[in-house]
């Protein structure tokens, strides 16, 4: 996937707003999705770049790209409160992901919100050990509160295992 890909699955996301934000791409790997949120955020804001793989990240805009080593299921570390999260085929990692989902939830402001790419499928495969399918998905983030769900895109997987599903989550 290219930068602008990435930038496609999440533009719709975001409306005008001028004013600095904080957000945290929880599983980062090389940070694709960092540098899109990046080029996407009003200028002044940070993306904290999580991943338990150590990584190096060069931002490309005048936004701060801060990468933190650390395995988002076990230990998060200190950041302020947060405007978002964005999990890009990272939740299909976590087992009980109703409990990160609500240990996330604490991280946010109160109109803090969460984008969440995954492959459409519940059927595992090693490299993809708890799937969710965009129905699961749905259901699972409505149970933790956020009960407005946008679907932002849609992309087809070169794994033919379902397509990549983007979706913003908030509770208003």
């Amino acid at each position: 996937m290219e930068l602008q890909d990435a930038i496609t699955l999440i533009q719709p996301a975001f409306k005008a707003n001028n004013s600095p934000m904080h957000w945290a791409d929880l599983g980062c790997g090389a940070g694709l999705f960092s540098e899109a949120l990046a080029h996407i955020l009003p200028q002044g804001s940070t993306v904290f770049a999580i991943d338990r793989a150590p990584q190096s990240l060069i931002p490309t805009t005048q936004n701060v790209i801060q990468f933190i080593q650390a395995d988002f299921t076990k230990d998060l570390p200190i950041l302020p409160l947060l405007d978002g999260i964005l999990m890009a085929n990272s939740l299909h990692f976590v087992e009980e992901k109703h409990l990160l989902l609500q240990k996330l939830s604490t991280l946010l402001k109160s109109d803090g919100q969460f984008i969440i790419i995954e492959y459409d499928t519940d059927i595992p495969n090693p490299w993809v050990p708890f799937p969710i399918s965009q129905f699961s998905l749905l259901t699972l983030l409505q149970q933790c509160g956020y009960d407005n769900s946008i679907k932002l895109g849609t992309r087809k997987s070169v794994y033919r295992q379902g397509d990549l599903v983007s979706f913003l989550f908030s509770k208003k």
